[in-house]
């Protein structure tokens, strides 16, 4: 597997930009409406060893229509439907972008379909513009990760730059508040810079699948209240599944003397998808264990890991494999927007098993 570049991609105009051209790499007129064009705004790596690999890839149509989408390939040798056989559709938003995950590839390819289109699963040429088929785009894949990249407890993950609105606030990202240290311990960190606060998220670039995965993290008695630590899994091609996210939670409220932490399943909102505790101070191990149908819970003493001191099994609504990955966050929610303060986490290691 090759090594990805660490830092931001400088990509160019003609990479952003693709036009009507050859290998359909174009758009159509039609009598109803303006000429469809298709605008890459990140473009991942280039790797052609990468399909085990995922990224985030972005753009934007102009002259889309009312039930038109996005169908997205990835070149490694033909061209592969992304990201999933049985999730080949990305949605138009209302302001006319687009985002979904694509595993890696030497090119990207993105076509603006009408209803009733099939992709195919995989293919040796793009089709033409014409037919169901609107407007096709191709960008080269990127000389360098758009992302900052960091290594921890033997995985890649992807460094958050963009804003996000995780827990109810739209909060700003830094590359710069996630670090490991010299023992390889993960560091993120909130801190003001200016008159904003802004937080730090990393994100494993493959996905893993049914299995356990374990966090060990140092004492958070002394976080700042509000601060929110989260250790969960996302994927942007599961909207049919709440986005295959599962989630360990833990905040201390300013009006609580202890941190309360919660295990849950989305969409929280189903109280049977939420389990709730108090987390005394100590370093504690959180780790879920999710296979087909079920998925079990559990936050141990990180020095003795059968000492645990909750636990607790989902059998509702667990989602299935995806292109989701592994995340963990460390961000102010809603109810900090008028009180934000910094601090600072310590993860000393991840761990999974099949």
């Amino acid at each position: 597997m090759s090594s990805i570049v660490a830092g931001r991609a400088e990509i160019t105009r003609r990479q952003l930009i693709v036009a009507a051209g050859t290998l359909g790499a174009g758009c159509r007129t039609t009598p109803s409406g303006p000429r469809a064009t298709i605008r890459f705004t990140r473009i991942p790596l280039a790797d052609v060893n990468g399909s085990d690999k995922h990224d985030i890839i972005e753009g934007a149509v102009a002259g889309a229509h009312q039930g038109q989408q996005i169908v997205l390939y990835a070149k490694n040798g033909a061209w592969w439907l992304q990201p999933l056989l049985e999730a080949p559709f990305t949605r138009i938003q209302p302001n006319a972008k687009w985002r979904n995950a694509t595993h890696l590839g030497s090119d990207y390819a993105a076509l603006l379909v009408d209803p009733g289109y099939r992709p195919e699963r995989s293919i040796q040429t793009l089709p033409a513009v014409g037919g169901l088929v609107a407007a096709v785009g191709v960008a080269k894949g990127a000389s360098a990760s758009p992302s900052p990249m960091l290594q921890f407890s033997g995985y890649e993950w992807r460094v958050r730059t963009a804003a996000s609105n995780r827990g109810g606030r739209n909060n700003p990202y830094s590359a710069a508040n996630a670090w490991t240290d010299a023992r390889g311990a993960l560091h993120l960190r909130i801190n003001k810079r200016g008159e904003r606060f802004e937080c730090a998220e990393v994100a494993l670039t493959r996905s893993l699948g049914y299995g356990t995965y374990s966090f060990s993290v140092r004492d958070l008695s002394k976080l700042a209240p509000d601060l929110t630590l989260e250790m969960f899994t996302w994927d942007y091609s599961g909207a049919d599944q709440n986005s295959r996210e599962m989630d360990v939670v833990i905040r201390r409220r300013s009006s609580a003397p202890i941190q309360s932490a919660r295990f849950v399943v989305q969409p929280y909102q189903v109280a049977s998808n939420l389990y709730e505790f108090h987390l005394q101070p100590g370093d504690f191990a959180h780790s879920f264990r999710w296979e087909a149908g079920q998925i079990e819970f559990a936050t141990s003493s990180a020095g003795n890991r059968k000492r645990v001191v909750a636990q607790h099994k989902f059998t509702l609504g667990i989602p299935t494999p995806g292109v989701e990955s592994a995340r963990i966050a460390l961000y102010l929610p809603n109810s900090a927007s008028q009180h934000p303060a910094e601090g600072e986490v310590v993860v000393d290691r991840f761990e999974y098993t099949p």
